[in-house]
């Protein structure tokens, strides 16, 4: 990392540096609702990918707690699009390398212009969509587990969502030249992020437990042969 000075993480801001946390944003019930909604998740890998989740619609509705984070961002016509549950624990305990994400769900694979390649995860349908789909998606990361600098917090790289698409290869140089920060949390924060972001995480040390809910968002509509799968 370079020495330029770089903001404190409850200083970053969603328009300039692509990430913003909202602290407290869910109150002890909330947080209790969410894990008896993940209870029955599979509890042997690391990350569940969500293809329904009728317990959560009320919280990931515009109107709910965390759908309004994401509406605040796009607007009224945010929706949930993806949703994944990462648990590390003392026997899953990974790191992540820096990069974009660049794929999103739907219903069913389609010829379209500017989609691809395809593949499939958990049964479900994943494509790589053109980048300016991604440019108007966010991405909220709920934190069950309180999440210091040692417990595998995630990492961005500020600004970097305004970068567009950009090749694994230069990533490590933006990295090394924009500088990162580490996206710490207490129990029941939200961060919100935009999708594109440059980011990654380490492996917790010493290894503990860390439960996030990460849900992305869009509020457009795909071209008229392909559908968001949603949840």
């Amino acid at each position: 990392m370079n020495a330029k000075a770089q903001p404190r993480e409850t200083d970053l801001r969603f328009e300039e540096d692509g990430a913003q946390i909202f602290a407290g944003a869910l109150d002890t019930a909330a947080c209790l609702s969410i894990e008896q909604a993940i209870a029955d998740l599979p509890s042997d890998v690391a990350g569940v990918r969500i293809g329904s989740a009728p317990a959560l619609y009320a919280m990931l509705a515009v109107d709910g707690p965390i759908g309004s984070i994401a509406a605040s961002a796009l607007g009224p016509d945010a929706r949930a699009v993806r949703a994944v549950l990462f648990d590390k624990t003392a026997a899953r305990n990974w790191a992540l390398g820096w990069h974009q994400d660049r794929t999103i769900v739907v219903e069913e694979r389609a010829d379209a212009d500017g989609f691809g390649p395809w593949t499939v995860k958990a049964g479900l349908i994943q494509v790589e969509p053109p980048f300016a789909i991604l440019e108007r998606m966010v991405t909220i990361r709920v934190h069950l587990d309180p999440v210091d600098a040692t417990n595998a917090p995630l990492r961005i790289v500020p600004g970097s969502h305004r970068l567009g698409r950009l090749p694994e290869a230069s990533i490590k140089h933006v990295v090394e030249d924009r500088g990162e920060r580490a996206c710490l949390a207490n129990r029941g924060d939200v961060w919100l992020y935009a999708t594109p972001i440059i980011h990654g995480s380490r492996a917790a040390d010493p290894p503990r437990r860390r439960r996030v809910l990460q849900v992305d968002y869009s509020a457009i509509d795909l071209p008229s042969q392909l559908r968001w799968r949603g949840l």
